[in-house]
């Protein structure tokens, strides 16, 4: 599944280091026409996460099916250790960047191969080594994870789980697909251990009748792209309404249209994070937003609620390594868990204020909320129900656990691979906005 963040290098700094925009970002005017978006939306309005789908995925016109080259691979792994600090890094990726003329590379490429060895030794540590290791890795790139976690477990796992293991790439992207069956077959062993399967995690109906043996799911900068709804209040006081896309049949522009809750995801993702019950607060409080109302917008992971409630149905004894962005900087479309839009030109990134704008030239990403994660997980594994009296709950059926990359990293992974001379480490000072999330099942449930 082609799902990727995408890490472009003139606002690594930016993005990484600092709230200050960088001085190679530079902000698109508004524009009140949308008249280049018009092709994703039709004679009937849509919901923003299907006009995001769109945008994103469309075969003709999305930013990934436009970009089939987007995803950079490193013909050789960074050695840090040659390298003198930052500066040197930075003017490196610089170089790469232009040299291979993509649009980004993703974290697991940057630090091959010792991100992929991080998650294949958590993976070591919290398997049952008792039964064959079966991982699915949802979008997985050019290939570059799958591989590195099988190198790993074939140098350092008893050679009977390297023997007996499956790893399976659920990929959208035909082009993708290829790629990483190529990058796996550089090791001829491998091949009779890998798959991949063509088709959207997403949809139920791909993974058939559920499977009751214990498996693995990663999702590596995932989340980011998958669709998001929006919903709108006109104030504080005002009832949630749902926000649909509509085309203007007199002119070529796009416009939001609010209509009244109704959509089964939005609800959900509503009800699971309770804000009917969050608008009320303080009476302080209350005669503020009385005083100055104010609209607000909210932006839903929907498309995360979804495939959770796929994965939890098709494999409900998965455990599950996520990670991505917690925060993004400098984003100037309004809402909560609001995404940045930018595009990339002549080398440089420009931003979007209104996400209506995109016509397939820009990648939309989101920031992660992992404690909505966290409640989307244990509701989708059947623990968590909105409105359940407490005490009468049963045991959490899911495990978790949230670190920082770096922590994480210096827990499972090898940080001295990523450090330069003088001490800096990018994988570990530089993603200071990212975090894993690993979720296991638990027998704990009465």
């Amino acid at each position: 599944m082609a799902y990727r963040r995408s890490l472009f290098p003139s606002f690594l700094s930016s993005l990484f280091l600092s709230t200050k925009v960088s001085p190679y970002v530079t902000q698109l005017p508004f524009r009140a026409s949308a008249s280049f978006s018009t092709r994703f939306v039709g004679d009937e309005p849509i919901l923003v996460r299907d006009f995001i789908h769109a945008a994103l995925y469309d075969p003709q016109h999305g930013y990934f099916s436009q970009r089939p080259g987007s995803v950079g691979v490193l013909e050789q792994s960074i050695k840090f250790g040659q390298l003198d600090g930052r500066r040197a890094y930075l003017q490196l990726l610089d170089k790469i960047y232009k040299q291979s003329d993509v649009s980004w590379f993703t974290p697991v490429e940057l630090f091959k191969p010792w991100y992929a060895h991080g998650i294949a030794e958590a993976i070591l540590r919290t398997a049952n080594l008792s039964i064959p290791l079966k991982i699915y890795e949802i979008g997985g790139g050019s290939g570059t994870c799958a591989k590195g976690i099988m190198d790993y477990l074939k140098l350092n796992a008893p050679s009977r789980v390297y023997d007996n293991m499956s790893y399976i790439s659920v990929e959208i992207s035909p082009s993708l697909a290829e790629k990483q069956t190529a990058t796996v077959g550089e090791v001829e062993s491998h091949l009779s251990r890998f798959r991949v399967e063509h088709r959207d995690a997403a949809d139920r109906s791909g993974w058939g009748e559920a499977e009751q043996q214990p498996c693995w799911v990663i999702m590596l900068e995932v989340l980011d792209n998958l669709p998001h709804d929006l919903i709108y209040s006109s104030n504080q006081f005002s009832p949630w309404m749902e926000v649909w896309v509509e085309k203007h049949r007199e002119r070529s522009e796009l416009s939001e249209l609010y209509k009244p809750l109704q959509d089964p995801l939005i609800t959900s993702c509503i009800e699971i994070l309770d804000l009917e019950n969050a608008s009320g607060g303080s009476i302080a409080k209350r005669m503020w937003a009385k005083l100055f109302p104010r609209s607000r917008r909210c932006w839903l992971p929907t498309g995360c609620l979804k495939i959770l409630e796929v994965l939890h149905g098709a494999l409900p004894k998965m455990s599950l390594i996520a990670s991505d962005f917690s925060y993004l900087p400098d984003v100037k479309v309004p809402g909560e868990r609001a995404p940045l839009v930018s595009m990339k030109r002549d080398g440089k990134s420009y931003d979007y204020e209104n996400y209506l704008d995109t016509k397939g030239d820009a990648d939309i990403f989101f920031p992660t909320d992992f404690w909505l994660l966290e409640r989307m997980d244990h509701y989708c594994s059947g623990w968590l129900k909105p409105h359940e009296d407490k005490s009468s709950k049963k045991g959490k059926k899911r495990r978790t656990l949230m670190l920082d990359t770096s922590a994480f990293m210096e827990e499972f992974g090898l940080p001295t691979k990523t450090r330069t001379r003088d001490g800096y480490n990018p994988l570990l000072d530089d993603f200071k906005n990212t975090k894993i999330y690993i979720s296991v099942p638990t027998h704990n449930t009465k």
